[in-house]
């Protein structure tokens, strides 16, 4: 969209109507010019301007918890708003639906600033497709239109557009493309005000609690800003404040887009997923992060799981100086790593940031289950130490055990191109329901993934296979989990970091050790199952996939080797390993019957052919052509290679583990199958080799 349409949208009141510049008659029609005019009018409101206080008519809670009147004459300052003298903390949407029920006048002002430009955009939108101009770069206008209008309206319409640009199941892919670039940045708020917040909270003078706190914002977001300072005890910190009224400003949005999405799920049938499920999804998510207490807890939490990881940095929390709307955590001086030529001026390697910065999300998302769902540049900082600084843990998600599983199992059919049971795992992680036909949804991953499968998993895409797999589940019936809407935000913010370091960066291939790694060594039972279906084909096990995944294993820094050697002979011995076990003792009957009927020509050689049997005497020229060697050592040479590339391997290691897999009944067990397999072949091979001629 060229840049005067851009400012169209953001300051109407100055800017042109784009439409006019494509309008066949060269001027706008007198329904544009309206619109205009309507447009100018309702966006000279400012969304972040406080909703007009009328006399709350609720009962809000005293500290002792038990409810009193807030009087028509309370005195109600800037700092406070409806919301919060009412009481409520937490999202509730029937609480927030009986609140604005009983106050109808409360949502004018807000319903004129939301709705009218809501509906003007949709009237142009309805225009154009009348007219039939919303196809090619105006539906990429259109969608540029659309984010420029939800960021002028305020942080949860923020946040709901955020929310929707990882849902490709609602939303189409060009208008996802440009939601994902909504910016949660807003101007700061007055210093006074931040200043009053601080002491009523903390219930005290602000120079009584620092030594030092400086009055400008060092940045500002949606839901507040953070000043820098000194504790009296010499501590410098970051102190993150809540804008004024914001609690009253977000419930309030929440409602109206509540409203909204309940609307259109009554009213349009082409929206398949519970849209105000979403909304309360992400109301209890805001809802979370307005409460700093919470992201205090998420920060401790996340440095205690993160603990024996030297390469990961967390600030300290002052508890002292925190409350539900001031945050006081410990002041990290560091670089984001977006900024190459800073980050190498600390002494620090980019690269080897990003690789840090990756570990430890696979870490966050697959090992702990509990994850940074907002890890863009400002949040993410290298230290002139080597660590990795995690900032501002207001947005953190889990991940179930279940679901932790899902995923790596779907890695292993994505891999074996089991698109068939690929589909059935997008069942189980709740993206489609069990009535779903899978049938027609096979090929579309087939088509998705085979392409790109063919330069292999490491060498993926992510943003090109993510978004050819958003078209998929905008035509199909799928439903985006929240939990993996906020994976998808995380790694696409991630890997946007790692592109700016290096353009060749491929998060799937920095992801793939890992995945081998879990898959080796993880002792669940499930996961047992998926390294099984990795290694084989069939009955034929794949030799060269277990030395790719041991590889890959072994470069994770975290490979527990021992842990790794043992789960090995686990699973060699375990129910799971029975085919294995099979496939072993065959390998080795062909190789010792090989190798004994190599000797036995070997000594042919040196006997009178008069003294041979009649099949020997006449194989044994065959065989010298042949040259074949007395044993084909390859494969060994390939494990032991294999098993030398492991960091910190030695010989010792094994036979430390050789009381252990000498005690295992299967292995005797193997040793009788060995046998008779041996002697089954010898007497093959004496009747058919040496005492019967050739025909």
């Amino acid at each position: 969209m060229p840049s005067s349409a851009a400012a169209n949208i953001a300051n109407p009141a100055t800017a042109s109507d784009p439409r006019r510049e494509e309008d066949s008659s060269g001027g706008a029609t007198a329904a544009e010019q309206a619109l205009a005019a309507m447009r100018a009018t309702v966006f000279s409101a400012d969304p972040m301007a406080p909703v007009p206080p009328i006399e709350p008519m609720i009962q809000a809670p005293s500290d002792s918890g038990a409810p009193v009147n807030a009087s028509p004459g309370a005195d109600r300052s800037e700092l406070s708003d409806f919301i919060e003298i009412s009481g409520l903390l937490r999202y509730d949407p029937a609480a927030i639906t009986r609140i604005y029920a009983g106050h109808p006048q409360r949502l004018f002002r807000r319903l004129w600033q939301t709705l009218v430009p809501i509906a003007l955009y949709l009237m142009g939108v309805g225009s154009d497709r009348l007219l039939g101009r919303l196809r090619g770069e105006r539906v990429r206008e259109r969608s540029r239109e659309a984010a420029t209008l939800v960021a002028s309206l305020g942080p949860a319409f923020i946040k709901a557009g955020q929310a929707l640009s990882t849902r490709p199941d609602i939303i189409p892919p060009v208008l996802l493309e440009e939601l994902a670039q909504l910016q949660d940045q807003l101007p700061g708020f007055d210093s006074g005000l931040a200043m009053a917040c601080i002491e009523e909270d903390l219930g005290a003078p602000v120079d009584t609690i620092y030594e030092h706190l400086e009055r400008e914002p060092i940045s500002a977001a949606s839901l507040g800003q953070v000043h820098r300072g000194v504790l009296k005890g010499g501590q410098k910190v970051a102190v993150k404040v809540q804008r004024p009224g914001l609690r009253e400003q977000i419930t309030l949005d929440l409602y109206i887009v509540r409203n909204i999405a309940a609307w259109l799920n009554r009213n349009v049938g082409l929206i398949r997923s519970d849209l105000v499920a979403l909304i309360d999804e992400l109301g209890q998510r805001v809802f979370e992060e307005m409460d700093y207490l919470n992201e205090a807890a998420n920060a401790e939490k996340f440095a205690q799981l993160h603990i024996h990881n030297p390469r990961i940095a967390v600030p300290r929390i002052f508890h002292e100086a925190t409350s539900r709307r001031v945050l006081t955590m410990e002041w990290i001086d560091g670089v984001k790593l977006t900024n190459l030529d800073a980050v190498r001026g600390i002494g620090v390697d980019p690269d080897d940031m990003v690789e840090v910065g990756v570990s430890c999300s696979l870490q966050q998302l697959l090992e702990h289950g509990f994850f940074h769902a907002d890890p863009h540049p400002g949040n993410l900082l290298a230290l002139p130490d080597g660590r990795l600084a995690y900032l501002d843990f207001g947005m953190m998600s889990t991940v179930s055990r279940e679901s932790r599983t899902g995923l790596i199992q779907a890695v292993v059919h994505l891999v074996n191109r089991n698109f068939g049971a690929l589909s059935k795992d997008f069942v189980a992680l709740g993206f489609l329901g069990e009535e779903v036909n899978l049938e027609p949804i096979v090929p579309a991953f087939e088509s998705v993934f085979g392409q790109a499968l063919e330069m292999g998993v490491s060498r993926m895409d992510f943003k090109a296979v993510t978004d050819d797999l958003s078209g998929v589940m905008y035509r199909f019936p799928f439903q985006v989990p929240p939990y993996y809407a906020l994976i998808i935000r995380s790694l696409i913010t991630l890997e946007g970091i790692a592109l700016s370091v290096d353009p060749d960066f491929k998060i799937l291939g920095a992801a793939y050790p890992y995945f081998a790694r879990r898959l080796m060594e993880d002792p669940d039972p499930q996961l047992r199952r998926s390294l099984r279906e990795m290694l084989y084909d069939g009955d034929e096990f794949r030799w060269q996939r277990l030395e790719s995944l041991v590889n890959s294993a072994s470069l994770q820094a975290q490979l527990d080797l021992e842990g790794l050697l043992d789960q090995v002979i686990e699973f060699l011995f375990s129910p799971n390993g029975g085919l294995l076990r099979r496939q072993l003792v065959e390998a080795a009957v062909q190789r010792v019957d090989a190798l004994a009927w190599r000797t036995t020509l070997r000594l042919g050689r040196r006997l009178p052919p008069n003294l041979l049997p009649p099949g020997l005497r006449q194989r044994l020229p065959e065989a010298d052509r042949r040259g074949e060697p007395l044993l084909d050592l390859e494969p060994l040479r390939q494990l032991a290679a294999i098993l030398q590339d492991l960091p910190g391997f030695e010989p010792q290691l094994l036979l430390k583990r050789l009381p252990r897999v000498l005690s295992e009944p299967d292995l005797r067990q193997m040793g009788f199958e060995m046998a008779r397999g041996l002697a089954e072949r010898g007497v093959v091979r004496l009747l058919r080799d040496v005492l019967v001629s050739p025909a």
